[in-house]
């Protein structure tokens, strides 16, 4: 007759560790959008500061590089530090999410959407 108390003492903690995870993700996504990445280009002349989610906050650009016959290299250079910084941003949350997935015991390879 108590047979069964198991299984529901057992379903309580898998809910618990649910609730943990959901929150533990919440926390996640909050320091995603507060931290910061920088990529760069043309060896730091072109900077770009992205959230850890891949926004892009703010752009510096050193003074030295505008030279009007050289249009395209300019652009050239802004793009590569965006996608320098969003491919940082993106390696980053990887890594914190690979890092909450193993503090909650769940595979390194664990996939969870963001």
């Amino acid at each position: 007759m108590l047979k069964g108390l198991g299984q529901l003492g057992d379903m309580a903690k898998m809910m618990k560790q649910a609730q943990d995870m959901q929150s533990k993700m919440t926390e996640l996504q909050d320091s995603l959008e507060t931290m910061t990445i920088v990529g760069e280009s043309g060896a730091g002349l072109v900077k770009a500061t992205a959230t850890a989610k891949g926004v892009l906050t703010s752009l510096d650009i050193d003074p030295s590089i505008f030279d009007p016959n050289e249009k395209e290299v300019v652009e050239d250079l802004i793009l590569a530090a965006i996608k320098d910084a969003q491919a940082k941003a993106q390696d980053r949350a990887q890594s914190e999410m690979a890092r909450l997935t193993e503090g909650l015991g769940l595979p390194a390879d664990f996939k969870l959407p963001f």
